[in-house]
């Protein structure tokens, strides 16, 4: 160990920190904006909720869980679909995606919504989206735009965040055409695709709620395999949090967060992110989660002609947030550089 050269021993130095880090909230339970010891957010719950017994509790799980029936049409069956969140503007991205999905000879584009905030040229990102013949589900910013909210009901709770939620919704609904916002408002809130045999559920947040996050260590297995059973779907696509994840649930469906094509993931690296779906012989269905290259340097020149925030140009050039990082949960929240 002695003989290790000084920059082994200084990464496992910041491997051993790393993890201490993620683990550091272990025992403890999400509360709203805090954490608190695991045992008093139980005897929180263990008060204000209700104890059944029997056959009243087997009633009660057979009504929460049973399939809500939105009666949205099936759309497909595809063999290959592409699937993408966040634009944010990033017109750049969206057309580096196109190309992407041309090449890679897929049936159909969907896009999980938020076309704006955060970039530049709004009215650059619908040309596109026809040209692709991409379909389109409403985000939050769609909703907002297009009932001409004061805000983009991001679900921000910390004012740091709002901040900059206020900076960027406000440019984008300035600079948003009045049919572009029209248009907005008649895109359906969720879409249900068949890829293969399976039917896949398409929304912005969560089938809950439209600005609903579902990070990926705030989102444990029962809890996706009961909003699962309640809609009735093998696989659940999402976006909003601006985070890619993908996981196989032990009753073999799928969810995936397919992050966005707007601003990287907070790691980095200036790529974005969106997910690839195939069947397979099998039966069963591929998710794959796909970094997408694209010029962020003309878009981060575009930014500053357009007087956007400095810290929205440092995300695109740097790869890590500068901005929205409160609302992130303790183990995402440590990887990040600020």
């Amino acid at each position: 160990m002695g003989n290790r050269p000084p920059q082994d021993e200084a990464e496992r130095q910041r491997l051993a920190e790393e993890r201490a880090r993620l683990a550091a909230h272990r025992g403890k339970a999400t509360w709203g904006e805090k954490l608190v010891p695991l045992g008093e957010f139980r005897a929180a719950v263990e008060r204000s909720g209700r104890v059944l017994a029997g056959e009243e509790r087997a009633a009660e799980v057979a009504s929460y869980t049973a399939p809500r029936g939105d009666k949205v049409a099936v759309e497909g069956p595809y063999s290959k679909v592409i699937v993408f969140g966040g634009v944010y503007n990033n017109h750049r991205a969206l057309a580096a995606l196109l190309d992407e999905a041309e090449r890679r000879g897929a049936e159909a584009i969907y896009c999980l919504g938020d076309l704006g905030g955060f970039g530049p040229s709004p009215n650059e990102v619908r040309p596109l989206l026809e040209a692709g013949a991409v379909r389109t589900i409403q985000g939050n910013y769609e909703e907002s735009l297009a009932g001409g909210a004061e805000d983009c009901n991001c679900g921000y709770a910390d004012p740091r965040d709002n901040h900059f939620a206020k900076l960027s919704y406000g440019y984008t609904a300035e600079q948003t055409a009045a049919d572009f916002k029209r248009w907005m408002g008649q895109l359906p809130c969720r879409r249900r695709i068949r890829v293969g045999n399976k039917e896949v559920l398409l929304v912005h947040g969560s089938p809950r709620r439209i600005n609903e996050f579902l990070f990926a260590s705030t989102s444990p297995d029962p809890f996706l395999e009961v909003l699962l059973e309640q809609e009735d779907c093998d696989l659940l696509l999402c976006t909003h949090t601006g985070l890619h994840w993908r996981r196989t649930l032990p009753s073999a469906r799928q969810v995936a967060n397919v992050g966005v094509i707007g601003r990287p993931a907070n790691d980095g690296t200036t790529q974005v992110w969106f997910a690839v779906l195939e069947a397979q012989t099998s039966g069963e269905v591929a998710i794959e989660l796909v970094p997408l290259v694209y010029d962020h340097l003309e878009l981060a020149a575009e930014m500053r002609r357009e007087g956007l925030p400095a810290e929205f140009v440092e995300t695109i050039l740097t790869g890590w947030w500068t901005t929205c990082l409160e609302v992130l949960p303790p183990r995402e929240r440590a990887l990040s550089k600020y």
